[in-house]
């Protein structure tokens, strides 16, 4: 039925963990890091999101934030996606994600979103 709460674990080995979903469907968590993202700075961050109301869309729309907790410095990762669901019933994620970290000026604003 495509519901975000529970654990969902991409490629990389990263873990997203939605541990609560209201009844407007916003959804938060938290966000930890897997071998792949290199380095111990980082550790298990918050996020919020949304996703679709699945009682009018069978593979609802989702985004959420996740606004790291870094040692030394600020980013926020956006992810907007779709939940689909197989003919096994087998729920897949798929994502896109953009990345926002601090400039330390507009001049440097440029290289600070990926």
């Amino acid at each position: 039925q495509c519901l975000l709460s529970g654990s969902w674990r991409s490629d990389t080995g990263c873990r997203m963990v939605v541990s609560a979903m209201d009844k407007d469907n916003r959804i938060s968590g938290a966000y930890l890091p897997g071998p792949a993202t290199g380095g111990s700075e980082l550790l298990t961050s918050p996020l919020e999101g949304s996703q679709q109301d699945t009682r009018l869309v069978p593979q609802p729309t989702f985004y959420f934030t996740v606004n790291w907790r870094l040692r030394e410095a600020a980013r926020t990762t956006v992810f907007v996606g779709q939940c689909y669901v197989d003919t096994n019933g087998e729920e897949t994620l798929h994502a896109l994600w953009l990345l926002r970290e601090a400039a330390d000026s507009p001049a440097e604003d440029w290289k600070a979103t990926r």
